[in-house]
C-alpha cells in the first residue's frame, strides 16, 4: 500500500480509504469489525464516514469496532445534514457545528477527529461563521485537520482566501465525485488543488458499482441485490455520454491483464495527477477484498492512457478557447517584425 501526503500536510493516508455508508444498513457490527480488520491488514489507514450516514449508525459502529485501533488509524467523518428535526439541526451555523462535532465524539468514542469535512454547500451561513467555529475546534484539539466536500472551484478558493486571511487553520483536502465515468474535476478543481496544496479524496471512484464487473454494456443498470436496486447510484446525466464505451474498455483491459475491473478502475483513479486517495466501499468483506487489492500494483502506461482517452470529457469554456494560447504566444515570438 502507497501512503501520500495530505496535500500539504505532513499527514501521510493510504491511497485506498475505508467508506463506511454501508455500516448499520447492510453491514452489520460483527462484519463490519471483520471489514476493519481486513482493511488494516491491507495496509489501509485511512477511514471514511459521516454523521449522517444511517443516522449516526456508521459512526456508532466505528466506535463500537475501533478500540484500540483507534490511534493507528486517520478518521475523517463530516457534518452538514439534518441530524434532527429543528430548524438547527443541519447547515454550517457555529450552533451546529459545535453540537454536530460533540455527537460524532461520542458516537465515534474519541476524542478528537484527524479530518473533519463539511460535507454540502450551505448558502445560508457566512462561511466566515463556519471557518471561525473549525479553527476554535482545531485549537481545542477536537480536530486537527479541516475539509471539504462538494465545493465549487470559487467558493473552495474564498475558503482558502479567508483562512489566510484570518491566519486560521485553512481547508487541506477536497472530497468530490471522480471516476472513469465523472471527471468533471479535472478541469478547475484538481489544478486548483495542486496550486494551492489541497489533497483530493474521491467518493465514488467505481460509479456506484458501474464499474465493478457486475454490469455489461447494453445490460440494465438496475440489479437486484446491488445498490443500484436500491436506487443509490447515480442518475444517467451524472455519467459519461459514452458510458457503454467506457465499460467495454474497462472490462477489455481488465482480461488483458488479469485484474478485476473495480481494481483497474480504481487504480486509474489513484493513478491519475492531484489524486490522494480513493474512497471504497463495500457491504462485506468478499466485495471488499477484490477492491483492497487495487492498492498491490501499478497499472502500465498503455493501459492507464487507453482508459484515460475512451473517457476522455469534452473541453468546455474557457479552457476550449485558451488552451492554444501557449502555442499562439510561442509561435508569435517567431514572427518577423514588421517592416519600419
Amino acid at each position: 500500500m502507497e501512503y501520500r501526503n495530505l496535500g500539504r500536510t505532513g499527514l501521510k493516508v493510504s491511497e485506498i480509504c475505508l467508506g463506511t455508508m454501508t455500516f448499520g444498513l447492510y453491514t452489520d457490527e460483527a462484519e463490519a469489525d471483520r471489514m476493519l480488520g481486513l482493511t488494516i491488514d491491507a495496509g489501509v489507514n485511512f477511514i471514511d464516514t459521516a454523521d449522517a450516514y444511517i443516522g449516526g449508525k456508521s459512526e456508532t459502529i466505528l466506535g463500537n469496532t475501533l478500540g484500540k485501533r483507534r490511534d493507528d488509524l486517520i478518521l475523517a467523518t463530516k457534518f452538514f445534514n439534518p441530524m434532527g428535526p429543528g430548524p438547527n439541526d443541519s447547515g454550517w451555523s457555529r450552533s451546529h457545528l459545535l453540537k454536530s462535532v460533540e455527537a460524532s465524539l461520542k458516537r465515534l468514542k474519541t476524542d478528537y477527529i484527524d479530518i473533519l469535512y463539511i460535507h454540502h454547500v450551505d448558502v445560508q451561513t457566512p462561511i466566515e461563521e463556519t471557518l471561525r467555529a473549525l479553527n476554535d475546534l482545531v485549537s481545542q484539539g477536537k480536530i486537527r485537520y479541516l475539509a471539504c466536500s462538494n465545493f465549487e472551484a470559487w467558493r473552495l478558493m474564498d475558503a482558502l482566501w479567508i483562512s489566510d486571511h484570518h491566519d486560521w487553520s485553512r481547508i487541506e483536502c477536497y472530497q468530490p465525485q471522480y471516476s472513469l465515468l465523472v471527471r468533471d474535476i479535472e478541469d478547475e478543481l484538481i489544478p486548483l488543488c495542486q496550486y494551492k496544496g489541497v489533497g483530493a479524496v474521491v467518493w465514488a471512484p467505481l460509479a456506484g458499482g458501474y464499474l465493478t464487473g457486475k454490469y455489461r454494456p447494453g445490460s440494465s443498470k438496475s440489479l437486484e441485490g446491488t445498490r443500484s436496486a436500491d436506487g443509490w447510484c447515480f442518475p444517467d446525466p451524472f455519467y459519461a455520454k459514452n458510458s457503454e464505451d467506457i465499460l467495454t474498455t474497462l472490462l477489455e483491459v481488465s482480461d488483458q491483464i488479469g485484474k478485476s475491473p473495480a481494481q483497474v478502475a480504481l487504480r486509474w483513479v489513484v493513478q491519475q495527477p492531484g489524486i490522494t486517495s480513493a474512497i471504497v466501499g463495500a457491504r462485506n468483506c468478499e466485495q471488499l477484498k477484490d477492491n483492497l487489492l487495487a492498492g498491490s500494483w501499478k497499472l502500465e502506461d498503455d493501459y492507464h492512457q487507453e482508459l484515460t482517452q475512451v473517457s476522455e470529457p469534452g473541453v468546455r469554456y474557457p479552457k476550449s478557447m485558451e488552451s492554444a494560447m501557449v502555442a499562439r504566444r510561442n509561435d508569435a515570438m517567431d514572427m518577423p517584425r514588421l517592416s519600419s
